[in-house]
């Protein structure tokens, strides 16, 4: 049995998604602030950046989780690394590097409560079983997902996609039904979602955010000549053809992260993070 106060029912916080046994926390003003800070804070406050938290109900099953992700739980929480031995930690890590995420997700199981490191980038709750044939993510997005969700690694149709489209080589797939939680560089509010059926999709830049794995991904021209795409302007296209959805966002996602710093820093506590995100901002207004 256990109790906790101050969290859930505190008026600066408030539950903003929420879909089967996770709910998004998000901290509606960042208290945790040192004084240098606070009149940068107040206006990034106003322009929707704010500290945000996953909350895992485990209630007799299994969620994955990102590497280092978890900052406390309580009840009957185990934690499992999910690694069956050197040759499978070889296959995380190989997988690992190439997708750009945590090479070892940690598995809780259980019943009780798992709350996840705040971050100040947008937490997405995706119901996989709405994406036909998985969902494939851009580099770095994953956060958490319930365990019975397969996880595999896809490679591009060509390697002029990698080369030239900006998104690199291989992605992580989630496929299955469960939940899974991303981190996105934009709210969801922003994302565009288009929906193919036998058609194509052609986004000039690194825009697309996950796609469905049923599609296929490639780089080509923006017009039938290269001559004519270098006159148009446009060049080299990223092209999606088939039949699935597409989440885009307005911004460049990868240039975001740059720009902002550590989506995350790791094992980091409230003022901490706070003030690694406001040194990214400050950064911008430079």
């Amino acid at each position: 049995m256990f109790k906790f106060k101050n969290f859930l029912e505190n008026e600066n916080t408030k539950v903003i998604a929420k879909k089967e046994g996770m709910r998004v926390i998000e901290y509606q003003t960042d208290l945790s602030v040192s004084p240098m800070y606070a009149t940068t804070a107040y206006f990034a406050n106003k322009m929707n950046v704010k500290k945000r938290q996953v909350l895992i109900e485990i209630n007799d099953n299994e969620y994955t989780v990102s590497s280092g992700a978890m900052q406390w739980t309580v009840g009957n929480v185990q934690m499992e690394t999910g690694v069956k031995g050197a040759g499978d930690f070889l296959g995380k890590a190989i997988k690992g590097a190439v997708t750009k995420e945590s090479t070892v997700k940690p598995i809780y199981k259980g019943k009780g409560i798992l709350v996840l490191e705040p971050t100040y980038r947008h937490i997405l709750l995706e119901d996989l079983s709405e994406w036909e044939g998985g969902m494939v993510l851009d580099d770095g997005m994953f956060l958490a997902c319930e365990s019975r969700v397969n996880q595999s690694v896809v490679a591009r149709s060509n390697i002029s996609s990698a080369v030239f489209g900006g998104e690199g080589l291989f992605n992580l797939k989630l496929e299955g039904a469960g939940i899974a939680a991303l981190e996105s560089c934009v709210p969801k509010s922003e994302l565009i979602e288009i929906t193919l059926t036998n058609d194509v999709l052609k986004v000039d830049g690194n825009f697309a955010v996950a796609w469905s794995g049923t599609l296929e991904f490639t780089v080509e021209k923006s017009s039938k000549t290269l001559i004519g795409s270098g006159i148009s302007g446009e060049g080299l296209v990223n092209v999606y053809r088939g039949t699935g959805k597409v989440l885009l966002a307005p911004v460049n996602g990868q240039a975001m992260d740059q720009t902002h710093g550590s989506k995350t820093p790791e094992n980091a506590g409230g003022s901490a993070v706070t003030n690694a995100a406001i040194n990214g901002l400050m950064g911008m207004l430079k």
